[in-house]
């Protein structure tokens, strides 16, 4: 493109339209830097945005859309910016998704996922002593939803895999980071599970290591027609 091309396309658009556009057409949080970069290559680099630039235009939006009385706001979110909307909106949304989010994430995935989001990293035996059942189904289901992934090997007997909450997980639960997690009192009223009790809770705060499950005790198998995960011997 020439100069006179980018001072039209200058001229088109402002800096709001550009950070309101990206944070709204992004499946995912996109970053201050990554807005720097799209619009030094669409409008050049002789008049280069600022991250102070951007803050301060993400500040006048959202208090234009608080002014306004709309919907939305644009957040951080895993890192980046996302537009999300108000917190006074969320039983709406609530009853819109409950059967879709009940389809997709169990209480048993609940469970788990709360689990390893509280202790993590965690090996498989820990989860498994802190629910009393076989969560091998229930990680397996949580990896395919990239909402935990594999972090390294535990440095104890056997090696066990080691499972912590990704970015995805973050996205799909609102917070900028773990810090925003509730405490555990609230993460139980969530759960909503009369089986997960406070001594259960108790053990997420522990700070010493679980000990290893012993493989030849019996117990409840939430899908006993699934393989096992492969670090599942060693631990």
């Amino acid at each position: 493109m020439n100069n006179n091309h980018h001072a039209e396309i200058a001229d088109l658009v402002s800096l709001s339209m550009i950070v309101e556009t990206l944070t709204f057409a992004a499946e995912t949080p996109v970053t201050i830097e990554q807005i720097c970069g799209i619009y030094e290559e669409v409008v050049g680099t002789d008049a280069p945005v600022t991250q102070e630039a951007i803050e301060e235009t993400l500040e006048r939006l959202n208090d234009s859309y608080e002014k306004e009385g709309h919907a939305f706001r644009i957040q951080y979110w895993a890192g980046g910016l996302r537009m999300a909307t108000t917190p006074s909106l969320a039983p709406f949304l609530e009853a819109f998704f409950r059967r879709e989010r009940s389809r997709r994430l169990t209480k048993p995935l609940m469970e788990t996922l709360a689990i390893i989001a509280y202790r993590q990293p965690s090996t498989r035996a820990e989860i498994d002593a802190i629910r009393g059942v076989d969560s091998g189904y229930a990680i397996r289901k949580l990896l395919s939803l990239d909402l935990i992934s594999i972090t390294g090997r535990a440095d104890v007997v056997g090696r066990p895999m080691l499972y912590a909450t990704t970015d995805r997980f973050l996205e799909q639960f609102g917070l900028k980071d773990l810090d925003g997690l509730p405490d555990l009192k609230q993460a139980e009223e969530l759960l909503e599970d009369v089986n997960f009790d406070e001594e259960r809770l108790a053990l997420l705060t522990t700070a010493e290591l679980l000990p290893q499950l012993d493989e030849s005790q019996e117990t409840e198998s939430e899908d006993s027609t699934e393989d096992p995960l492969p670090d599942s011997p060693a631990e």
